[in-house]
């Protein structure tokens, strides 16, 4: 494990570093262009959308700009090399960017086309499936010469599921790609440059992971009516019963399941639960029907599992949430009473949703077995969860990363500061700051979220944390009369980061310090730099900067990145 990074920086000139930390080269014009265009403030009149340009675009500009680069004789290449649909290559992945995706390069011309599965190293041959002006997919056909860090992928399913892509890259390579990624983005869409001697110190090493199996608390599979196999085991299969499955969708299907017995990111009891469940539920005694989603017939939609931990004697328990179409306990009771011989399952509940969605939050609940909700600790908390809460899916790893936060905080201990938490959720990361500041106001859009914070608060004696439903994509002007002006901000949005109504109002709150955690390196690249340089073209101007990003490795063998960035007022 790394060692925690110290976010004592010291403090920098602020007229001259602003100016000179930023980049001021063009952007390359064949990638980046659609990363500049898709993160402007000018693309979107409501919001900020996250973009599968933007990620990739940015990631790849690197890449990119070796097709405008002067050749010995000094001409410049300005012709672009465009391959067409079915056309196949033999191609080298260089890097990996948006999704686990591998960036190759075509051979003399150095056309940017990404691989899905396809890792640094690898020399393969693939076959163009879509090609857009700047860069070209790919589909794998054939290994040549395999990659320089492969090892070999533990799971079964690893070559067929989309959860776990770089299961047979060595885990060290995996996190130097992440880091790659988050620099990448920090340069070409942050536009901070990396030749500024101090980047080196502001963008730190990631965090990996101790445990990269087995870290999920929660997981969610989905029942289908049309089990999905590889092409190569087509013939073995048989239609009927068996064509029914549960597991996870096949990449890039949403009407076929791929079907799992055991998943090795889930707890052990977990997988027993999973196993229980596959073993009896195609029983046509039972009566039970997968959930069709082009029919909308059927009663079995998601069977999702969560992990938490009893406070006083550390045992796992787990909670079994079967999401059904509609109310009908009296079906379930067969599976219910199998379950609930496994002796870490503590509560089997119900969420029933009559809508024709694919979504796992239930109009209803019903508590079947045992309690509505499990308990988990962290960072000597207790916390309450229940079905539809939000709790971060690696507990260990939360661990460190609200270790971070609080360091980034850098409280003064004499409880005197007010913490402003957007996106608060169930309120974790502000509950675990509260008994050291006078107060904590969290807000957070999703109103059984903000039920289990107050819940959670009351579980723990606190009394100085206030929480507030609301959209934070539909601020106006009185937004900043429900709380004192704050010391500190800590923001934790989704994916697609944040309004610019919420970017206009923290650049005129003027906190001190901003904590800003992302799970999307993107997004947050792109904040980053409104904060800190402004958005010249709404005459927006930053006022932040950046002292600290610190990204982290929550979720191995996936693409996904955490980051903790560190903003002061300048």
């Amino acid at each position: 494990m790394a060692t925690m990074p110290s976010v004592g920086f010291r403090r920098l000139h602020s007229g001259p570093w602003l100016h000179s930390f930023r980049t001021t080269r063009p952007p390359s014009r064949s990638l980046c262009t659609l990363a500049c265009l898709s993160a402007s403030p000018l693309s979107s009149s409501s919001s900020i959308e996250d973009s599968e340009e933007t990620q990739l675009s940015a990631a790849t500009t690197t890449a990119a700009d070796a097709t405008t680069t002067t050749k010995p004789n000094n001409k410049i290449n300005n012709k672009p090399y465009f391959p067409k649909r079915g056309e196949t290559l033999e191609l080298i992945c260089e890097t990996l960017a948006f999704k686990g995706k591998g960036v190759c390069k075509v051979a003399d011309t150095g056309f940017v086309v990404m691989c899905d599965r396809a890792l640094p190293g690898e020399r393969f041959l693939g076959r163009v499936t879509r090609r857009k002006d700047n860069y070209a997919e790919v589909k794998k056909l054939k290994t040549i010469t395999p990659h320089l860090d492969y090892v070999e992928a533990p799971c079964e399913y690893a070559l067929d599921c989309g959860g776990c892509k770089s299961q047979n890259l060595l885990y060290e390579a995996q996190i130097r790609a992440k880091e790659q990624q988050v620099r990448e983005l920090v340069v070409h869409v942050g536009k901070f440059s990396d030749k500024h001697p101090e980047f080196a110190s502001i963008m730190k090493p990631i965090v990996p992971c101790d445990t990269q199996f087995y870290y999920r608390n929660k997981m969610e599979f989905s029942f289908g009516s049309k089990k999905w196999v590889p092409e190569e085991l087509l013939q073995e299969e048989h239609v009927g019963t068996n064509d029914y499955a549960l597991g996870l969708h096949a990449p890039g299907f949403f009407d076929k399941v791929l079907n799992v017995t055991k998943c090795l990111l889930q707890s052990e009891p977990a997988n027993k639960v999973l196993a229980a469940v596959q073993d009896c539920w195609r029983d046509p005694q039972i009566g039970l029907s997968p959930y069709d989603v082009h029919s909308h017939a059927g009663f079995l939609k998601h069977l999702m599992l969560r992990t938490g931990r009893d406070v006083e004697t550390g045992l796992p328990e787990l909670m079994v949430n079967f999401v059904t179409s509609s109310n009908k306990p009296e079906l379930l009771k067969p599976l219910v009473e199998r379950i609930a011989t496994i002796p870490e399952v503590v509560s089997v509940v119900n969420n029933v949703n009559t809508s024709v969605g694919n979504t796992s939050v239930g109009e209803e609940e019903y508590t079947l077995y045992g309690k509505s909700t499990i308990t988990e600790s962290l960072r000597g908390l207790t916390f309450q969860i229940s079905a539809n809460s939000f709790f971060q899916t690696n507990t260990h790893q939360a661990e460190i990363l609200y270790k971070l936060v609080e360091d980034c905080a850098n409280l003064k201990g004499d409880g005197s500061e007010v913490v402003l938490d957007l996106f608060c959720g169930t309120g974790t990361i502000g509950l675990t700051l509260a008994r050291r500041v006078r107060h904590v106001y969290g807000f957070e859009v999703v109103v059984e979220a903000i039920s289990d914070a107050r819940r959670n608060a009351k579980l723990n004696g606190i009394s100085n944390a206030t929480f507030f439903q609301g959209d934070l994509n539909k601020i106006d002007e009185s937004f900043g009369n429900k709380f004192p002006q704050p010391d500190i901000v800590i923001i934790d949005p989704n994916r697609p980061g944040m309004h610019m109504k919420l970017v206009k109002f923290l650049l005129k709150l003027k906190a001190a310090r901003i904590v800003y955690v992302s799970c999307n390196p993107a997004t947050c690249a792109r904040d980053l730099d409104y904060l800190c340089h402004g958005v010249p073209e709404k005459n927006i101007g930053g006022c932040y900067k950046l002292r600290s990003l610190q990204p982290v490795d929550m979720f191995p063998h996936t693409p996904h990145i955490e980051c903790v960035c560190l903003l002061e007022l300048s």
